[in-house]
């Protein structure tokens, strides 16, 4: 069983995780990235909530520790509230769960506006990802598309009093995809939970600061083993 199982945002490549996944095995760690299906790993399925638990439940031992990233958080959240007794410990980065009414549409718009131009400009398009964390979701497939829409609807039935698992929310306060106040909400919401904001992290801090990422992700399964 590996120390930390990691599930990814909403992104098309593990690729800018690498560099705090090789900072945690540096300091022992050993860490389990896993590959979302229709994203990392494709898929012309059109998924539910239901079916990412059902996955994370496979991939996932009993009793791990596991990590959840945006959506990956959303996922892990359901699967907990689902099975209590499924992980040890539950780390949410910049999570999705909460409902916010008009945050589909925002979110949709948003990325839709940002990938339309950019997407033409492979070199701006890379290192714009890299800078912000965010995906170009004008270039995904139908049935993704459709997934997140799925995922976001989701969140209206997420019951948060039903996770028991002892949870660590670490959130940047420069975040605009999932802003802050989210992270309080999760907080107020979990009825086992610690949060922590970190002023320099933006949505996807394994960009934008993995240096710290890497310190706190190790400081926390340093303090989990004890």
């Amino acid at each position: 069983m590996a120390d930390l199982y990691i599930i990814h945002g909403w992104t098309y490549t593990v690729e800018p995780w690498k560099k705090t996944i090789a900072l945690l095995r540096d300091k022992g760690i050993s860490v389990k990235m896993l590959h979302v299906p229709g994203l990392t790993e494709e898929s012309k399925k059109e998924f539910t909530i239901y079916d990412y638990m059902k996955w994370a439940d496979r991939e996932i031992p009993d009793g791990a520790v596991a990590l959840g990233h945006s959506n990956g958080g959303r996922i892990l959240l359901n699967l907990c509230a689902a099975k209590p007794d499924k992980l040890k410990y539950l780390i949410l980065l910049d999570a999705a769960g909460i409902y916010e009414p008009s945050m589909r549409k925002k979110i949709v718009e948003k990325l839709a506006k940002i990938g339309k131009p950019l997407k033409k400009i492979k070199l701006v398009d890379k290192v714009f990802h890299r800078v912000t964390g965010s995906t170009d979701y004008s270039r995904a497939p139908e049935n993704m598309k459709k997934t997140l829409a799925n995922m976001i609807e989701s969140d209206k039935e997420l019951d948060f009093s039903k996770v028991k698992t002892k949870t660590f929310i670490l959130w940047g306060k420069k975040d605009t995809t999932t802003p802050p106040r989210q992270g309080t909400a999760m907080y107020e919401k979990l009825p086992n939970a610690e949060l922590k904001f970190y002023a320099n992290w933006t949505h996807a801090p394994y960009i934008s600061s993995p240096e710290e990422l890497a310190r706190a992700l190790g400081a926390l399964v340093e303090r989990m083993k004890k």
